[in-house]
């Protein structure tokens, strides 16, 4: 529908008049009665299934011209009656209402996707118009669609001229609109936040406690689910979410803003709930549906997949390394992933052109983390986008947007354009929910807004919960697989269904590189497992007790079963949903899809959860058979089923992979003096898929420096084996004072490689520092006493995060310092110098880690006694140069205080912290 267009009002139509049209795979009415409370319609959209159509019925009171709409599931009342209306700053459109017309229509829309749970789509749904004005001439039409599975409604409003065109602005102060759920329904609610990132609860409609509640909102009615949500949201409005009185079965939809203006004619966004019973709910493509079709004209270049992603494996640490980035794409590399996120940190650095050029030779594409405002003007996303995509980036995860305002979505908007033009994918964190935009922009990958895996503490309950809510209205960001991280609640096999449970176009795997590789049948399943789907059903489940789904791809199912269950069990599976061997599934209880002998055969490979780790099992059988799979706490099983096929014994599809190798170099960092030696090794290793050929490893020095045993060369390094060398870098007598670069490189050549191709390269660096004589640098003396705001002080790099060694370069306004202490306010750290040295100098300021506001004030103690005190230090500020005397003093402290906003990003820097020997010439 887009933004919609209010269209001349229909003639007026006797209310007892039906208006029908039809499809082949329903019927569609929309009928009115007269009473004397009032003027009722009914908009129907019957199911080709008996006992299942939904009906919703639009009253108008008599008495004072008010609306209420409510609806049912064949005779069930699953939404009872609630308010209609809307308030715009000329007029109170929620009373005083009479009708102009009505008219009906039946919608049908053939779409594909490029991600979600069916990639090809026909949408089916009955259209009822209806045009309301009240005694002044204030009027809207209120449009109700009806389908199989749910109903939605929005308001239609005309710009303040009064006419069809755009003809002036409209300004909505408030929606009267509700949902009136049964008081005793069960309810799944999220108390509301702008990032949706809360646990779900149970309890009931009216039980709930007073609040603003999220959504998506699932309800039970009876046998019948309900679930609240919004669709077709963007900059021309703004987001909403439900408000909940205490004792009542009322939600009423509470916009984010107090006013909303856009141009008129103003299309509101769906009122929308999905209904039926919980494979509707899940199955359902209602919110993509009813949103505005693609405006994309050329997709050929969106690619969903799977990401190696590193935060839960190394935090910001691992962001700022270009060692670790590097290791994760040879990761990506060896199985087939497509792509490889760089979360925050990595701005601070100046390597990614070289990451994004050492991940294209090797097929893997990159993904970069922003924050939202470092795009929140044209100008900056002309220069940002502009950059990454000459630099060669896939996309971007952004993030922190934390906001349902107009204005926010008006960001959106842009956005998505601006992202879209330069052909760049969009994984967006600190998020709305998704509202239709996968449909419109099919480059969003996926969307956060959701308690996930990063939270280290989802409970069973919330896991198996997700699937009925969160997952239903679009792709979920979840990012499981972080076996290294935190406090998981599933089972190994019930963490591998998640791959299948959760849908998203992006898979954001987030375990380390070693937990992965101890885990092989997890490795084997996660490289098959596709991220988009042709079809999905659920096999069986229930909110916060379990979920068991199957998805096809192509002509293999991928089976995934997770469960909240305290203990053993034993999880069966009827195989009913298989169809003919052609991998797509049969019509439920028609009897296609069998063959000769009571049908097909097809290989299924259950992982599950062993005493020692995952185990894997084959088995072949057809469509009449049940999966019977022994399951623990908290456990659950993944599975992949295909055509049995004589002479094949596995499912699996080859893989293009290269060999996943290791390059080391040892010592990471050194000390030297003038005309002395350096002991160096560098080692290639083939960790797996071997073998490599013509492999080398060579050792290079600085200009004017040696190397003794530099190279060393193999013909080919199978799978296990390693290529070293042993050299000996001879420092001249006339080195520079400061850090020097050794390099360790290897170059190789993958196995079936084209010829002529050139070979793999990598590189490491080992730092040697060749001290002035005459000085001492603080972080090479032992500290007597030390503490720090966040994790512990760091000596020759930036403070980091909470572990010891996760900073990176102490870098302040661009000038990195080879030497020096990273801390955090409020911190200190004291050394003992027994009056041996006579000056201490530093270049002092906030590191350009630092992606907040931050003030810091640095002081210099001798004997507890403050020597030197700087302003407020703010990250805009260049280093301040500090030379302190010491003479005599017997203990040095180095303290940082806040500078009075708080500590959060107080990320303080001693550049080149050094101290002078009392009694030495060092001209």
């Amino acid at each position: 529908m887009g933004l919609g267009s209010l269209t001349p009002p229909a003639a007026a139509v006797d209310p007892g008049t039906a208006l029908a049209g039809s499809t082949s795979a329903a019927t569609s009415t929309a009928s009115g009665t007269t009473g004397t409370s009032g003027t009722s319609w009914s908009v129907t959209h019957k199911a080709a299934e008996p006992g299942g159509a939904l009906t919703a019925r639009l009253q108008l009171d008599a008495a004072d011209g008010t609306l209420s709409l409510g609806v049912r599931r064949g005779g069930a009342t699953v939404l009872e009656p609630a308010p209609v209306g809307i308030t715009t700053d000329a007029a109170d459109l929620t009373s005083g209402l009479r009708l102009r017309g009505h008219t009906v229509r039946k919608v049908t829309e053939r779409y594909s996707t490029t991600t979600g749970k069916q990639r090809d789509r026909t949408a089916r749904m009955t259209e009822a118009r209806f045009s309301f004005a009240k005694a002044d001439g204030a009027r809207f039409d209120l449009v109700v669609r009806v389908s199989d599975d749910g109903f939605a409604y929005r308001y239609v409003l005309p710009g303040k001229g009064g006419g069809g065109e755009a003809d002036g602005e409209v300004t909505v102060l408030e929606e009267a609109s509700a949902f009136q759920v049964p008081d005793a329904a069960t309810a799944w609610l999220m108390p509301y936040t702008p990032n949706y990132e809360r646990p779900r609860t149970e309890t009931t409609a009216a039980g709930a406690a007073a609040g603003d509640y999220g959504y998506p909102s699932l309800f039970r009615v009876d046998t019948s689910y309900v679930l609240l949500t919004e669709s077709d949201v963007d900059g021309r409005y703004a987001g909403s979410r439900l408000a909940h009185p205490a004792g009542s079965g009322r939600y009423t939809v509470e916009l984010a803003d107090e006013r909303v203006t856009s141009a008129g004619p103003l299309a509101t966004p769906w009122r929308t709930a999905v209904i039926g019973d919980l494979a509707t709910i899940t199955e359902s493509t209602l919110v993509d549906d009813l949103a505005p079709g693609s405006r994309m004209a050329d997709t050929s270049w969106i690619r969903p997949g799977k990401v190696a992603w590193s935060w839960l494996a190394g935090f910001g640490a691992a962001q700022r390394s270009l060692e670790t980035q590097q290791r994760f794409v040879d990761y990506s590399a060896a199985h087939g992933w497509e792509y490889t996120l760089v979360d925050d940190g990595w701005k601070t650095e100046d390597w990614m052109p070289q990451l994004i050029e050492y991940a294209q030779r090797r097929g893997v594409k990159i993904l970069l983390w922003m924050h939202w405002t470092d795009l929140d003007t044209a100008a900056e996303r002309e220069e940002t986008l502009g950059r990454v995509k000459a630099w060669g980036a896939s996309g971007l995860k952004i993030d922190f947007m934390d906001s349902d305002t107009q204005e926010r979505f008006r960001w959106y908007d842009d956005i998505l354009k601006a992202t879209a033009e330069r052909e760049l994918l969009v994984n967006f964190h600190g998020s709305t929910i998704p509202h239709g935009i996968q449909r419109t922009w099919p480059h969003v990958m996926s969307m956060e807004a959701v308690y996930g895996a990063e939270q280290s503490n989802v409970s069973l309950t919330d896991v198996t919960t997700l699937p009925f809510t969160r997952n239903v209205v679009g792709s979920m960001d979840y990012t499981p697989m972080g076996f290294q991280f935190g406090a998981r609640n599933t089972s190994e096999a019930a963490e591998l269904a998640l791959s299948v449970v959760y849908e998203s176009g992006f898979q954001n795997f987030a375990g380390s590189v070693d937990a992965y590789r101890s885990r092989p049948e997890l490795e084997r399943f996660l490289d098959q497992v596709p991220t988009v789907w042709d079809e999905t059903r659920l096999l069986s489940g229930h909110p916060g007790d379990g979920a068991t789904f199957a998805r096809r791809n192509g002509d293999r199912w991928f089976v995934g079963d997770v469960s909240a269950a305290d203990g053993p069990a034993t999880r069966r599976v009827p195989l009913d949903f298989l169809g003919n061997g052609n991998g797509k599934s049969s019509d439920k209880g028609s009897g296609k899809g069998k063959g000769k002998g009571g049908g097909d055969r097809w290989r299924a490979e259950v992982l599950r959860d062993g005493p020692d780790g995952l185990v894997r099992e084959s088995r072949v059988t057809d469509r009449h058979g049940v999966l019977t799979v022994p399951t623990t706490a908290g456990g659950g099983f993944a599975a992949v089923i295909c055509r049995a096929v004589p002479g094949r014994t596995t499912c699996d599809r080859p893989v293009d992979r290269l060999p996943l190798t290791a390059l080391s170099a040892t010592p990471k960092r050194a000390e030297a003096d003038q005309g002395t030696t350096v002991d160096v090794e560098g080692a290639l290793r083939v960790e797996d898929f071997g073998p490599v050929r013509d492999a080398e490893v060579r050792v290079s020095a600085p200009r004017g420096w040696t190397v003794t045993d530099a190279t060393a060369r193999a013909d080919e390094l199978a799978t296990g084996a390693a290529l070293r060398t042993r050299a000996v870098v001879h420092v001249p007598s006339d080195a520079a004072y400061g850090y020097h670069d050794v390099v360790v490189s290897s170059s190789y050549r993958a196995p079936g490689g084209r010829p002529g191709t050139a070979p793999l390269r990598n590189e490491r660096t080992v730092r040697v520092f060749v001290a002035p004589p005459g000085v001492d640098y603080v972080s090479g003396l032992p500290f007597a006493a030390e503490r720090n705001g966040w994790g512990p002080v760091e000596r020759d790099t930036s403070n980091g995060e909470n572990s010891g060694g996760d900073g990176g370069a102490l870098r302040i306004r661009g000038t990195v310092y080879d030497r020096g202490l990273g801390m955090h306010a409020e911190g200190e750290v004291s050394v003992d110098l027994h009056g041996s040295y006579d000056r201490f100098r530093a270049q002092v300021g906030v590191d350009d880690e630092v992606s907040g506001a931050a003030t810091v004030v640095f002081e210099v103690l001798g004997d507890g006694q403050l020597l030197e005190r700087t302003p407020v230090l703010t990250p805009a500020d260049a280093a301040r140069a500090l030379d302190v005397d010491v003479s005599g003093v017997e203990r040095l402290t180095l303290r940082v205080t806040d500078g009075g906003d708080g500590i959060n990003y107080d990320h303080a820097d001693w550049g080149d912290a050094l101290l002078h020997l009392a009694n030495t010439d060092t001209t």
